[in-house]
Parts: structure tokens; sequence; C-alpha cells
């Protein structure tokens, strides 16, 4: 079956070769049947997604743990659990965002009736990152699902025990005549790319969106673009310090910093910077023990060259002190949950984003220095502000741009199915969860109804004096 291949289904003696084409067609022709528009067959393929991760959360957990070496508790709370939610979300509002939406007609075009009816946009392409592998390729897919679509998506070649995982079970519980998800790398994902989707959603870093963009412009295809940046987080002079720490802490070393609205560096009120730098190691060491590498609640870095990337950084000219960490060891791929002090701004610890468990912590005189820092740069994934004072808090988030906030805490606001999440700018266009999934899914079509009779002349030519005083008097 499409949904079938496996990441080394084009080169294996006796396995079928990677067919874009045939994959697509599959996909298409099993939309334009018209069975995705159905409440019934989109609550099914939800309930079968649920059943999947129920009944396979050992597999999967054992997978997360063989590519990010992820805790269980951890993995399930932001993977399976996460998910879960999303998807129960989706269904027990599927009925009252599918309906159609009546909307007031106005005087000049009565007598009419006007609604608003949501129509799925056709075959969608999901393209998943490594760093969750499951929650960034199924949560997607299951609001893709609630909009009626049919989907083929491609889950991270550099998680492949998590990716193959997911095509063989998304395989055996979905449906295969109108959702494909398939395996393999780059080649793979670029085939898929060249054909004509309905709309594109790809979660990943900027380098490789402008590529999706582009690709999707040769068909003037939609993109949602959930990307990245630098997420700064503020602590203010009157913050509390043991609670900002312990929370900036847990953000940014859980998954080993592998998280694209982790904090990315810490702004601080200048008296605090080294207050906060202990009690950030602190909380290291209550969450990972002494040694955070024997802790089996640290993670580790994806691949051998992502480890060469994020440990170059530690030691990278103009990155400041280590307070603490810093150490590495490429044989696993752990990199110490590491915080450098007062590195240079246009240093490349500052420049790219981290992606890992580095976290640069700079001194500020005040919010506004801080501010002002932050829109010196790009706008970031998510902010976060530490403040005990609702006027800075308030005046951080009116001052400033990104595509969210969480005020005294860190990576938590993606988790209400209310919010919508994603980037502003260079950090992503577009966005899911909860409606805002739906809707990203959803074309919203306008239908204006109008009866045969009357059949008013006044806008129809020849025009008069009187016909033009009549439509302004209702307009």
């Amino acid at each position: 079956m499409t949904n079938t291949c496996s990441p080394a289904a084009a080169d294996s003696p006796g396995q079928p070769e990677f067919d874009a084409d045939r994959i697509v067609e599959t996909i298409r022709n099993g939309f334009d049947s018209g069975l995705t528009r159905s409440l019934e067959w989109r609550r099914n393929q939800l309930n079968a997604m649920k059943a999947m991760l129920r009944e396979n959360s050992d597999q999967l957990l054992a997978a997360l743990a063989t590519d990010l070496h992820k805790p269980a508790t951890e993995a399930w709370a932001t993977e399976i659990g996460f998910t879960l939610t999303d998807i129960g979300y989706q269904k027990s509002n599927l009925a009252k965002w599918s309906a159609p939406r009546k909307v007031k007609v106005p005087l000049a075009y009565r007598p009419a009736t006007a609604r608003i009816v949501p129509e799925p946009k056709g075959v969608v392409l999901v393209i998943a990152p490594w760093n969750y592998p499951l929650q960034l390729l199924l949560s997607p897919m299951a609001a893709a699902i609630a909009a009626g679509n049919a989907i083929v998506a491609k889950p991270s070649e550099l998680a492949p025990a998590t990716s193959d995982a997911l095509v063989e079970l998304c395989a055996k519980y979905l449906d295969p005549a109108t959702i494909a998800v398939v395996g393999g790398g780059v080649d793979e994902s670029s085939a898929l790319l060249e054909q004509r989707f309905d709309h594109i959603f790809f979660t990943g870093g900027t380098r490789v969106g402008k590529i999706v963009m582009h690709a999707a412009a040769e068909h003037l295809t939609p993109v949602t673009l959930e990307l990245g940046g630098k997420s700064p987080a503020i602590v203010a002079a009157d913050a509390d310090i043991e609670v900002a720490a312990r929370r900036i802490a847990w953000g940014k070393f859980v998954n080993s910093g592998q998280t694209c609205i982790a904090p990315d560096y810490v702004l601080v009120a200048r008296p605090l910077r080294d207050r906060l730098v202990e009690a950030i190691e602190q909380s290291v060491t209550d969450f990972y023990g002494a040694d955070p590498h024997a802790s089996a609640d640290y993670g580790r870095i994806i691949s051998d060259d992502h480890f060469a990337r994020v440990a170059a950084l530690i030691g990278g000219e103009g990155s400041g002190t280590i307070a603490f960490g810093g150490t590495t060891d490429s044989s696993d791929r752990y990199i110490a949950p590491t915080v450098l002090i007062d590195p240079d701004p246009d240093s490349d610890v500052m420049t790219d984003e981290i992606f890992g468990p580095v976290l640069p912590v700079i001194s500020v005189d005040d919010i506004d220095e801080a501010i002002d820092f932050v829109n010196g740069r790009e706008k970031p994934l998510a902010l976060y502000i530490f403040t005990d004072d609702d006027t800075t808090a308030q005046r951080t988030i009116a001052r400033t741009s990104s595509g969210g906030v969480g005020v005294n805490g860190t990576i938590l606001h993606i988790g209400p199915p209310d919010l919508p999440f994603g980037g502003v700018g260079p950090s992503g266009m577009g966005s899911y969860h909860g409606e805002a999934g739906f809707e990203t899914f959803s074309h919203l079509k306008s239908v204006l109804d109008k009866r045969t009779k009357p059949d008013l002349k006044v806008l129809y030519p020849p025009y008069s004096s009187m016909k033009e005083r009549l439509i302004k008097l209702v307009q």
C-alpha cells in the first residue's frame, strides 16, 4: 500500500521504488471520491488515531527513547498525551466548527441570506521535524482530518525509530485510501514537494522553510510554516528569582534543549544576574542530579552533526564565560546543561538558533534595554517575561512582537487548545491547535443566497438620478 513505504524503500531489494506521483494520485482519488467530507469519516479517523496511540504507547515510547533518549514520563506528556488531548478537542468540536455560519446581510443586498461554509482544502502535505517527531506529525494531521482533508504525511528521517513506527502504525489504523504516511529522507521529501497539493504544513528550520515556500509557489499552494528563531526570556528586577530560574531551566533543558519554543537566551536585570545563574544551576541539579549524564531523565542530541554544531557554540569566539556545564561526550551525543554569561551579542551563540542545552544569560540595565534588545533582532516564535508587575508584563507584550508570549512561565502557552500556536515573520506564518488548526486546513467559503423575486431594477442600467439617490440611501 502507498503508506507503508519504509525509509529505505527506494533502495531495498524487493521493495517498490518511492513514487511520489502514484502516492499523491492515490490519495487525491480518495479525496475526489467525497469520502473525507462526511463527519462520520472524520470521527472514525480521529478515533482510530486515538486507539493507535493508546494501544501502541509502549512501542512509541520506546522509539522516542531510542531516537532522543526521552524519558517515558516526558515523552508521554509532550508527545502522546498532548496529541491525545488535541485529537479529543478536535473531535468534540467537529460538528460545531464544520457547520455553516450565518452572517448578517446589509439592507442593500436584501432579500437574501448569507453564510460561511467551511470546506476541506483537499489533499494536504504535512512535513514533520525530528525534535517532537510524534506530536508534530500527528497533531497537524488531526486538524487536517477534522477539516475533512486527505493527507500525505512525512515524518522526519532523523528520528528513524519513531518514523518507522508511525509509518507502520498509521498504515494499520488509518484509511489507506485517503491518508498516506511515508518514510524516506531528503530525496523523498523533495519528490513530494514537486507535487501539487492544496496546502502544505511544514514544521522545521528557516532554511528548509524557504525551500518549502519556494516549492509551494510553483503551484500557488498555501503554506503554514512553523519555524523557530531565538526566543528570549526577560527577567525583570521584581521577578521571583527561584521560580523564574526553575521554569526557565525546565523550558530550556527539557528534550535536551531541542524545542522550538525553548528560551534561547535570557536578559536579566544586572543586579540579579548572579543570583539567577546560581538558581538555574540549582534547578538543574534538582532535576537531573549532580551528573546529568547519568540521569535517566535527561535527553541526548539527535545526531552527530547536530551535536558538533551545538558543542561548537559553547567554546566559540565571543561565546562568553561558562558559568556551569560545558562538558560533552560525542560517543553518547551528550551535552551537559550549560549556561554562558554575557556572550558577545554578535557571536554565533547569539545570532544562530541554538536548539540545544546551551543558555546564554545577558545582563541589562532595565526592562527598556531588554525590549530594545529583543526588537533589534528578528521576531521570535515565543517570548517569556518574568515579573510580578502587571504593568511591566503588559508593556513588554505591547512593545514586542512574537508568535506567542508566556508570562512567568515557559513553553506551556502552547497547551490551551483555544490559543492558536504559530510564528510571525521569520519565525513562521499561519497557526494551528484547536479551532485555529481546523481553519488552517479549511477554506471558509462565502455564500450569498438571493431569491429570484423581487428582482429590483435599481442596480441595473440605464442609471438615473433616482437610482443614484436610492443607492446612496441604502449604502
